[in-house]
This record gives C-alpha cells, structure tokens and sequence, in this order.
C-alpha cells in the first residue's frame, strides 16, 4: 500500500482530510452565533497591534502577562462604551420632557410648533397632519393609541432580546481580545507555519495583505471619520446646533461610511433653517461638504488605496458591499477580501 511522507497510508490520509474538513464545519457551526465577536476582536487586536508591541517594548511582561492586555482591553472597551453613556444621559434627560408632552397631547392637545411652518419642503403638509392628529386631544389620544398597538412597540421584547445578545457578544470581543493581546504573538507564529503548510510561500503574501489592508481601513475610515466628526462638532458649536456634542458624534459615525455623513450635517441644517437661522445653514453645508470632499477624494484614497495596493473604486466597492453583506465588519472584511483577491490576480497574471 502506498504510503504518504509522514508515513501514513494515502487512504488514511485522504480519512484525516475528510475528519478535519468535517470537524472545522462543525466547530464553524457551533461557534457560527458568536463569530462576529471573534472577528471583531481580531479586527480590534490588528488595528492596535503596532501600539501594542510598542508598549510591550517599553514596559516588558512579567511572568504572567496580565497587566498590559487588560489595560489595552479595558482602553478599547471604554471607546466604546463612554459614547453609549453620553448618548444615554442625553437620552434620559429627554424622557421627562417627551413623557410631559404626551400627557399634555392627551388632555390637551398640541398647537403645530413654529418651526414646522418654516420647512423648504412640504411645510403645508406636515402642518395639515399635526392639525389633524395633535391639535385636537381626541385624535392625539387616538393617535398615541394606535402607536401603542403596532408592531413597533409590540416587538420591543424581541428588540431587548437583540440589545441582550449583543452586549453578550460584545462582552465575547473583549474577553477574546485579551487573549489575542496575551497570546498574539504565539498565535501569529503557528497560523504563519499553518499557512506555509497549507499554501506555500502564497499563503504569509495573502496574510500580510490582509493585516495591511485592515491597518489602512482603520486609518482611513475609523480616524479619518473621528477627524470629520470633531471639526464638524467644532462647526455645530459655534452655529448653535442642539446638542453638538452627539451631532459630532454620530457625524463621525456616520463618516466611517463613504458619503455618511451629510446625511448628518443635512439633519442638522435643517434644524438651523427651522429655526431661521440662515447664514448659520448654509455656513454648515458649505463647512460639510469641504471636510467630505476633502477626506473622501484625497485622504482616503491615500490611506486606503496606498496600504491596500487598491484603486479606490475597489475599495469603495469594498466597504459598500462589505457593509451591505456582513454590517458593520464590512467596513473591514470588504477591503480586505477585495485586496486579497487582487493580489491572487497579480500573481496569477504576473511572471
């Protein structure tokens, strides 16, 4: 009987393929719910794993290697937890007054505000429905009724179902975070001899391109929308914008995707066109689309384009159906993916 290198039979070894093929799609299976959290946490991990070995250089481990995983872990944690916090504290002091309106709704009725008349679009229209369903207390009561009784307010158990499992998930992310930081360098080492096992020198090529591609993603997405989100914030400060601070925060979310954020600056023109502050309006559409126009056609392209080796219509084709395909790990997961296939591609078509 022919036999393989390592000794074994060719049978066997076509028995073990078999056995390993199937154990990965039941392991794949069983963890396919918390998947996102372990992609996350690698994303995170890579994203500050140059930090990271800074800091390791700077202050060496001890015998147990707990202290700098856990600070980097806690670091990361609270990036994201301290805005969640910001936005509930405002969300809580809104509740009052929200809560008094109702009730006021109720008995009372609702006068049209001022500023609904002041709208560029469809000014008469909203005014006629607020008059038929907020201005009189019976037809508000009716109103609130019928918002009680749909579907949106009935799901809101399946909707704290879907909060729940995402802190969990969350909490998954950082518990496998620490980890990675803990064993990050151990972990690299044996998936570089995995990959040269399993695919030759090709194999390192195809990981490093990866590593690089999600390195200037972050750069160019993450930083670059934190850099939107700020000076924006500065422009809603000074214009008088309600609540800058979440403005600017939700801008800088929104600015991670290409073309997000005037969705953004848009809502919060219209807020100062509302109020009749006009100059105010135009000076943040005008201060908007510059910071967009400058970031999307000469910082990123930059960034991205020049760590991914992509042009940037791959990498907004990328991150857009990236993020259509797989959420929020699109963002990274697309560019990826497109940079990895193109250096497939280089390959295959090069000498």
């Amino acid at each position: 009987m022919t036999e393989a290198p390592d000794g074994a039979s060719r049978p066997q070894q076509a028995a073990k393929l078999v056995l390993s093929l199937l154990l990965t799609a039941l392991g794949l299976w069983t963890l396919h719910r918390y998947l996102p959290a372990l992609i996350w946490a690698a994303i995170l991990a890579i994203a500050v794993w140059p930090l990271y070995q800074r800091a390791v250089r700077r202050w060496p481990p001890g015998k147990h290697n707990i202290l700098l995983p856990s600070v980097f872990t806690l670091g990361l944690a609270l990036v994201f937890i301290i805005p969640l916090i910001l936005v509930a504290v405002q969300a809580g002091r809104e509740v009052h007054g929200v809560y008094d309106s109702l009730a006021k709704a109720r008995t009372e009725g609702m006068p049209p505000p001022a500023w609904l008349s002041h709208l560029p679009i469809g000014s008469q229209q909203a005014t006629t429905w607020w008059d038929e369903n907020l201005t009189n207390p019976e037809s508000a009561k009716a109103l609130l009724q019928r918002a009680r009784e749909s579907s949106f307010v009935s799901s809101s158990g399946e909707l704290g179902a879907n909060i729940a499992h995402r802190i969990v998930l969350f909490g998954f992310t950082l518990l496998t975070l620490f980890f990675l930081f803990k064993d990050g360098d151990r972990l690299g080492d044996q998936m570089l001899r995995a990959s040269a096992r399993a695919f030759g020198p090709a194999g390192e090529r195809i990981g490093r391109q990866i590593i690089a591609s999600v390195h200037g993603t972050v750069d160019g997405l993450v930083l670059v929308g934190l850099g939107e989100g700020f000076i924006l914030g500065i422009g809603y400060l000074v214009a008088g914008v309600p609540h800058p601070t979440l403005f600017g925060l939700f801008t800088a979310i929104a600015a991670m995707v290409p073309f997000g954020a005037p969705l953004v600056f848009g809502i919060a023109a219209l807020i100062l066109l509302a109020q009749e502050m006009v100059a105010w309006t135009i000076a943040i559409l005008v201060l908007g689309f510059v910071v967009t126009f400058v970031a999307d056609h000469f910082v990123r392209p930059v960034l991205i384009g020049g760590a991914t080796r992509l042009p940037f219509l791959w990498v907004l084709l990328g991150i857009l159906g990236g993020v259509e395909t797989w959420g929020l790990l699109g963002l990274f997961l697309g560019p990826a993916i497109m940079a990895a296939l193109m250096l497939l591609w280089r390959e295959w078509t090069g000498r």
